[in-house]
């Protein structure tokens, strides 16, 4: 089915950070620069127990960083990077989110678009409780949508 319920507890993204505001395709530069300049903050990256990344992370929120979904789902911040160690500090021209805990639905991204994700959550009682992050597993290649369904902290 491509859905599943998982709890994450706070985490940081080091990353680049850009906004709506910045105009079309600003995601896709965001994301340039942040692969671009990985080397400045891959040494600050949680890794696995096999020494893997953990994870990179399109992480969003409202233009208050409070986690907010955006506003009508067309306005807010992206955060383009990497998973890191809690205790990491950005680099200069980086940026710092500590993302919140939440309960999230986690759809796959190759079976569920983010309009899809929205019916479901609807169709199915649940609610949104902050802004949509894409995840993409380092393993696989497979970029997830995680929709928090309740704040935890």
């Amino acid at each position: 089915m491509g859905v599943s319920r998982v709890v994450k507890q706070t985490f940081t993204v080091i990353g680049i950070e850009g906004s709506t505001k910045d105009g079309s395709g600003f995601i896709e530069k965001l994301w340039n620069e942040a692969n671009a300049r990985f080397e400045e903050i891959k040494d600050l990256c949680k890794r696995d127990e096999d020494g893997a990344f953990v994870g990179f992370w399109g992480a969003m929120s409202d233009f208050t960083h409070s986690f907010k979904p955006w506003e009508g789902f067309s306005q807010g911040l992206y955060l383009a990077g990497a998973e890191c160690e809690d205790n990491a500090e950005a680099p200069s021209g980086w940026t710092k989110w500590v993302v919140p805990s939440f309960e999230y639905l986690r759809f796959d991204g190759q079976v569920y678009a983010f309009e899809q994700a929205m019916k479901y959550v609807r169709d199915n009682g649940f609610s949104l409780a902050g802004a949509v992050h894409d995840f993409t597993d380092p393993h696989t290649g497979r970029g997830y949508l995680y929709v928090p369904i309740n704040r935890l902290d």
